[in-house]
């Protein structure tokens, strides 16, 4: 089938909508004040823009005073397919009514689960365990790389994001964290950023071989050579969407099988059509040897998974690799819903159309507006780098909270990440839909461009 827009549409005269004399509203104001007294270590978005939201249908959210917005985060990655799709709604309300949770005991929903899972991503895989959250199914993938190759030791890059408990915190930016550093055996390296190389070419374009090479020397002269796996998002999320060049997954997949090292991927945020694909790694054509999945796997029920390679299976079996909830009815019903809605309505195919949208109308911005250093585009997944100066690449980190804010106000829900701001639309989206975020992104950069005084 193909995507039908109408499924979706949306009212532009009705969305986005604000009312309130200022936003957040008085009736947000009153319960991020009340919740304020218990919750703490709040996300950025949340305490750049307090909002308070009560009801989302597609890529749209209401507040709880009335302000109507158009949802550019899909709840930070998550609601691919829109808040509330019926078919994984009604998934999950016919196991609310029929069985709740059976710890890791097979049931029926869950082996339709994995068959079909099995059958939509690429490669050989066959050892699946199923969680709640990313970081739990990080966690198991590290403990099934030392139990597969007999190492203990990990490499992962500077700026990556995969979790907030112990060995996941020692692989992503653990300055963030207060606690140690990063545990021993954990070692960060550059990724390649084709707008701020490390190593180039004579003519200036990032080199990867460069790149490779200081992997080389780094592995030789700083491990102890007992590297289990290589750790790494296919595209940077918190970092900004970092998209490496094309040749780097290829020459990487080559260099680690050379060294006896696996490729871990971790798709939690990439994954499930994100990018256009059911793992982003397929646009290399690169299979990981473990890979990570959630976020949009279950459209906002908790949901994720750990798949490894049919060769490294067994060593799923030695880790204790349950977990409570990793069998869910619920959970497994959502997810099989979410592939069902991707593969019969065409999904994959739009968020190609989308993505052609989003690189028209982006192209232009770097050199449009003074303060966009950068655009980047993969599917559904942007990203715009704000900077003072296009020379220095300075990042511009009070533009990216001006701009969030500002779009916030006009009608926009989405993600600021300092000087980077993120996009992540719903897959679901109609064109005309996009086009309005675009106006507004577009509008917000060109007025906090000119209160800074930059043009």
């Amino acid at each position: 089938m193909t995507y039908d827009p109408s499924k979706y549409a949306v009212d532009l005269t009705q969305y986005p909508t604000i009312h309130t004399a200022t936003v957040p509203g008085p009736v947000s104001n009153d319960l991020h004040g009340r919740a304020s007294k218990f919750v703490k270590g709040l996300s950025g978005q949340v305490r750049l823009f307090p909002v308070a939201f009560e009801s989302g249908s597609g890529c749209t959210l209401t507040d709880v005073d009335g302000n109507r917005y158009i949802d550019f985060s899909s709840g930070i990655y998550v609601t691919n397919l829109g808040h509330c799709h019926p078919k994984v709604s009604e998934a999950v309300a016919t196991y609310a009514h029929t069985l709740m949770n059976a710890h890791d005991f097979t049931t029926r929903i869950k082996v339709e689960l994995l068959e079909r899972l099995m059958s939509v991503l690429p490669g050989d895989y066959a050892g699946v365990q199923l969680y709640d959250s990313g970081t739990t199914a990080v966690e198991a993938g590290l403990r099934t790389c030392r139990a597969a190759t007999g190492k203990h030791e990990f490499i992962s890059c500077y700026m990556d994001f995969h979790g907030k408990t112990g060995h996941a915190v020692s692989l992503a930016r653990t300055n963030a964290f207060y606690g140690p550093t990063r545990e021993a055996g954990f070692y960060m390296v550059p990724r390649p950023d084709t707008y701020r190389p490390w190593w180039t070419r004579p003519d200036g374009t990032l080199d990867t071989e460069r790149y490779l090479e200081f992997y080389d020397t780094f592995i030789r002269e700083s491990t102890t050579g007992q590297v289990a796996a290589f750790v790494l998002e296919p595209i940077q999320g918190w970092g900004g969407t970092i998209t490496p060049p094309d040749d780097f997954f290829p020459k990487l997949r080559a260099f680690l099988d050379a060294r006896g090292i696996l490729l871990f991927a971790d798709e939690v945020l990439t994954g499930m059509g994100r990018t256009g694909a059911y793992l982003c790694l397929e646009h290399w054509g690169v299979t990981p040897d473990v890979v990570t999945l959630g976020k949009g796997l279950g459209n906002g029920f908790p949901v994720t998974a750990m798949v490894v390679r049919e060769r490294y299976a067994d060593a799923v079996d030695k880790i204790s690799a349950s977990t409570s909830y990793g069998g869910n009815p619920m959970a497994c019903a959502a997810a099989l819903a979410s592939i069902d809605v991707i593969e019969e309505e065409g999904i994959l195919d739009h968020v190609a159309d989308l993505e052609a949208i989003f690189a028209r109308r982006m192209a232009g911005w770097s050199t449009k507006y003074a303060i966009v250093g950068d655009t980047r585009v993969k599917g559904c997944l942007m990203g715009v780098e704000l900077v003072k100066d296009k020379a220095t690449k300075e990042p511009f980190d009070e533009a990216g909270k001006l701009v969030y804010q500002t779009a916030f106000r006009k009608g926009l829900a989405w993600i600021p990440a300092g000087h980077i701001l993120r996009m992540s639309p719903p897959l679901i989206m109609p064109d005309a839909v996009a086009e309005r975020a675009l106006n507004i992104i577009e509008e917000s950069i060109a007025e906090v461009q000119k209160a800074l005084g930059y043009g």
